[in-house]
């Protein structure tokens, strides 16, 4: 089972007081039992504690430690493999309710930020920008589906009216998009875990699951407890590694590696991004970057797909934010650490059944920061009995990852040519 890279991160150092939880001890039951809790756990927590479910949630190690509570803060729109595989496999209309779903997924972590009175520093506006010129079309493409889809809050920005709003010239136009944005997801996540325990879900952190059942009665065993439930909800992500057999392979780790600055000012940090975007490029291997509420540059990317850590992050990461940003070349680097997001074969999230008592969903492939809570809201669902939007989603076939034993460098060979094609292109 991969292990998030043990550096501290920009997030564990400015987060809001959170109470440890116990490991569970014993055996106890349940009507549902969650393993993992991150974004996709908790939402599921929230939605079925609030309707009177006893739920236990089991955390290997702590809220928020895989990519819940690593990941580069960017709230994103629709799903990383764009709308035409999915109509490809649905048909259009169901592919539209797809986006639907996706945009639901936006609104409900903003409710859930205002309701449960969530202190993450959520900022709205996101810029897509062009390495390249020769990609402007793209954009106009993007743009078109999206107003055809009804998603109508962008903007084309031209080369100088990008520069107006980004301290860079490595940037040849942009979409803008006022319905994305960021946030401090680690916060975000302890406020969810905050919410699932007033509305009476129990949270055992240190409880790693070795076994599932997923039968007529399933139940979830720790070293040193058990839980019995009626349901099991498997929210494991990139962490699941071989837990459940029949999940192996339909998911990758991917490495994902951020830096944050010494703060830099309000002033020099609006001379980069004037009005507080989310930004990233439009290259298959993106770069991301933002600026914090205390005026650090975040910084992101470089994804592997070989979960290899380099010695020295802060200075395998810094030579990409200054080739964006000369001007931060004298910034000291006070946070470098990495983790692991799950992709799937297609680029769109997984979801279904394992039987029916057990449900699961990931490989949200780096647009899992919305897109997570929303899965969790809808196996909830259909775990009260409403399932239709859950099978909608769950009709999306995948397959799994090619190579068995030999997988890791067939994708890294495969990531190196997709670095080629973003340079040469």
């Amino acid at each position: 089972m991969p292990k998030s890279i043990s550096l501290p991160s920009y997030y564990q150092a400015t987060a809001s007081s959170s109470p440890r939880h116990p490991p569970l001890q014993g055996d106890v039951s349940a009507d549902v039992c969650i393993v993992g809790a991150g974004y996709t756990g908790l939402s599921a927590a929230i939605e079925l504690a609030e309707a009177g479910y006893k739920v236990v949630v089991v955390e290997a190690e702590t809220v928020g430690h895989g990519a819940s509570g690593r990941n580069g803060g960017q709230i994103c729109t629709g799903f990383s493999a764009g709308q035409e595989k999915i109509a490809a496999q649905l048909g259009k209309a169901d592919a539209r309710r797809c986006f639907a779903l996706a945009e639901e997924a936006k609104l409900l972590l903003k409710e859930r930020i205002t309701r449960y009175g969530i202190d993450c520093s959520l900022r709205w506006g996101y810029l897509h920008v062009l390495p390249k010129p020769n990609r402007f079309d793209g954009l106009k493409q993007w743009k078109a589906e999206w107003d055809d889809l009804g998603y109508t809050d962008t903007q084309l920005l031209s080369k100088a009216e990008l520069e107006e709003k980004l301290g860079s010239k490595a940037y040849h136009g942009a979409l803008r998009e006022g319905g994305a944005g960021h946030f401090h997801p680690l916060n975000y996540c302890f406020g969810l875990a905050r919410a699932a325990i007033s509305a009476g879900a129990a949270i055992h952190e240190g409880s790693r699951a070795v076994e599932v059942d997923t039968g007529e009665r399933p139940f979830v065993r720790t070293a040193q407890g058990r839980v019995n439930a009626k349901f099991v909800i498997i929210a494991c992500n990139a962490y699941l590694g071989r837990l459940v057999p029949k999940l192996y392979g339909k998911v990758m780790p991917v490495t994902s590696y951020i830096i944050a600055t010494e703060p830099l000012g309000e002033d020099r940090a609006r001379a980069f991004i004037r009005d507080g975007e989310a930004v990233a490029d439009t290259n298959f291997i993106v770069d991301y970057f933002r600026i914090t509420s205390d005026t650090r540059m975040l910084f992101g990317g470089r994804a592997s797909y070989t979960t290899l850590e380099p010695s020295d992050l802060g200075a395998y990461m810094k030579p990409r934010m200054t080739k964006i940003f000369p001007q931060l070349a004298d910034a000291r680097i006070d946070f470098a650490w990495g983790g692991f997001i799950a992709i799937t074969y297609n680029r769109i999230p997984d979801c279904g059944r394992l039987s029916p008592t057990a449900y699961y969903a990931h490989g949200y492939s780096g647009q899992g920061v919305a897109l997570a809570g929303l899965y969790g809201k809808l196996m909830a669902e259909a775990i009260r009995g409403t399932a239709e939007r859950f099978d909608l989603l769950s009709r999306v076939r995948h397959l799994p990852f090619p190579g068995g034993p030999v997988r890791v460098p067939m994708l890294a060979s495969a990531m190196l040519f997709y670095r080629l094609r973003d340079a040469l292109s």
